[in-house]
């Protein structure tokens, strides 16, 4: 049994790719704060803001997580599959899709990381599901 769980690292670094897609713009003041408070540094913070990790798994899930929000039908099979084969639980998959997919909002662009990066600074502070642990 896989120890991945959708934490408060791996919830935030979906945010933070799908919100800062543009790696160039300052963090977030809100966001980067929470990301430190967790004990991500700064390259952690710009990985996540590029929808990459150091860690292989949570790269797995913040590519699965962008290909949600950019309702990219075809690749999504394909990418869970992935997710699952590192070592990513599958209920932790549909966990992280309707995480990104909320994140996303009802209408996604093609490409959210792009697009998404013009919205203004939004709280990071994620609801945790009540079924989460800690």
């Amino acid at each position: 049994m896989s120890s991945f769980t959708l934490d408060g690292r791996v919830r935030l670094s979906i945010a933070l790719a799908l919100a800062d897609g543009n790696g160039d713009r300052p963090v977030c003041p809100e966001r980067e704060a929470e990301a430190r408070g967790l004990g991500m540094c700064g390259a952690e913070i710009d990985a996540a803001r590029r929808g990459r990790s150091f860690d292989a798994r949570t790269s797995r899930a913040l590519v699965l997580a962008l290909v949600v929000a950019a309702r990219d039908g075809e690749r999504l099979p394909e990418e869970r599959a992935r997710a699952v084969r590192s070592g990513i639980p599958a209920e932790v998959c549909r966990a992280i899709e309707s995480l990104a997919a909320e994140l996303a909002g009802p209408v996604a662009a093609p490409d959210a990381r792009t697009e998404r990066s013009a919205a203004p600074c939004r709280s990071a502070r994620l609801r945790r599901p009540p079924d989460a642990r800690r």
